[in-house]
């Protein structure tokens, strides 16, 4: 592709090239950013789309897993004990804002359940609403940048487990 074709189309990322190289269609998708202190976070205006599509990684640790991966709306509260107890572990606690980037490779607001998994394989877990939305949006591993794609390829992909995570 010459340069002019690329200046086009937005960059792949990495997890867009691991998508490609696995042959699971999505659709890029670039949401406004703002800088709150020293973390650079998607704004709260997604630009027309229903924010309950849209899926924040949650980052965490467990007594027995170690690391592990919650996948949940964005607009939703994670339920610590629920994920706890479908991963296997007493008890599960955020990963320190401070130690994400060493434990995922990835900055506050990157994290990617594509990126992670491939890097690491840690255990994933994406809440059941996304089986029956279809149709998801997760990062694409930059801050502001996301692809949206089948929740059940994304869960192939990541040998991921769909569980309730929500907090109600």
């Amino acid at each position: 592709m010459s340069k002019k074709n690329k200046k086009s189309k937005m960059k792949k990322t990495q997890v867009e090239q691991i998508l490609d190289k696995n042959n699971i269609a999505y659709e890029q998708a670039e949401f406004p950013t703002h800088q709150d202190g020293d973390v650079r976070s998607m704004s709260v205006d997604h630009t027309g789309v229903d924010e309950h599509i849209i899926y924040k990684t949650l980052v965490l640790t467990g007594n027995v897993t170690g690391p592990l991966v919650g996948v949940i709306p964005v607009d939703t509260h994670l339920d610590e004990k629920k994920l706890a107890k479908v991963s296997g572990n007493k008890k599960v606690n955020m990963v320190p804002l401070k130690n994400l980037l060493k434990t995922t490779g990835y900055v506050h607001g990157a994290n990617t359940p594509v990126g992670i998994y491939e890097k690491f394989e840690y255990p994933i877990f994406i809440d059941n609403e996304a089986r029956e939305q279809g149709d998801i949006f997760v990062s694409s591993g930059k801050v502001g940048r996301s692809v949206k794609l089948n929740a059940e390829d994304l869960a192939t992909l990541v040998h991921a487990t769909f569980a309730d995570l929500e907090q109600k």
